[in-house]
């Protein structure tokens, strides 16, 4: 098994895929075969986390998967969250909440913190709730795709995660935005219905803005600041 204390590297690195899901599927396989119960899939329900709820579905159906359930979030994803239940009921769905409520943060760190201190309040309402949701979990699955950002481009199939100190695997890092979407459509998967009102990426309520058609992926993020990720998949201090 590869742990985190001894990862030396992807074991896929010199591998190209050919199959028609560029990888994902025989990365998830060796996931499951190589950590079983031991590993956790962080989704956020969008558009990339319906593709790789169905694939795993396929080869663990009752996959553990955890939501940061903020308090900030759209009706629209808590719909969605539902209709996923309804749809692949074995799979162990935790909504997993910050240990502040949105009043209890207001209260102590004042309100409107993601205005003046968007940093420290992701740390609160996703960060810190990951780590705990991450503890005893040997390794963890994120929907994160090269062709997102800069930063994402060289994100490998199999990664060392020094953030939560486990494996981190990306099994559709080879996909693009139009594969996710050729995916859901071929597969008449339910969505955010976000998606079709000019919201690409869906996060929080207060840091989530609609895009012109040249947004990208990540586009309407945190719009109007420097901040482009929430900083579960940046190093650790």
């Amino acid at each position: 098994m590869l742990l985190y204390d001894n990862f030396t590297g992807d074991p896929f690195k010199d591998w190209k895929p050919t199959d028609d899901t560029k990888g994902a599927s025989e990365v998830l396989k060796w996931a499951y075969q190589s950590y079983g119960d031991s590993v956790v899939y962080a989704c956020s329900f969008g558009a990339e986390g319906i593709v790789l709820i169905d694939l795993i579905s396929k080869i663990k159906k009752d996959a553990k998967i955890v939501f940061l359930d903020t308090g900030l979030h759209f009706q629209e994803t808590y719909e969605l969250i539902e209709k996923v239940k309804q749809r692949y009921p074995d799979l162990q769905i935790n909504l997993k909440k910050p240990n502040l409520s949105v009043e209890e943060q207001a209260q102590q760190y004042g309100s409107a913190l993601w205005n003046r201190q968007p940093d420290q309040c992701c740390y609160l309402r996703k960060i810190k709730p990951l780590e705990d949701a991450l503890r005893g979990a040997t390794a963890w699955i994120s929907g994160l795709r090269r062709e997102q950002s800069p930063l994402r481009s060289k994100t490998n199939f199999v990664n060392k995660d020094d953030r939560f100190q486990s494996i981190k695997v990306c099994p559709l890092i080879y996909w693009s935005w139009d594969n996710i979407w050729d995916y859901i459509r071929l597969n008449e998967l339910d969505y955010n219905e976000l998606h079709d009102s000019g919201y690409p990426s869906i996060g929080c309520i207060p840091c989530t803005s609609a895009v012109d058609e040249q947004g990208d992926s990540r586009a309407g993020r945190w719009q109007g600041t420097t901040k482009t990720e929430c900083g579960l998949h940046t190093p650790g201090n």
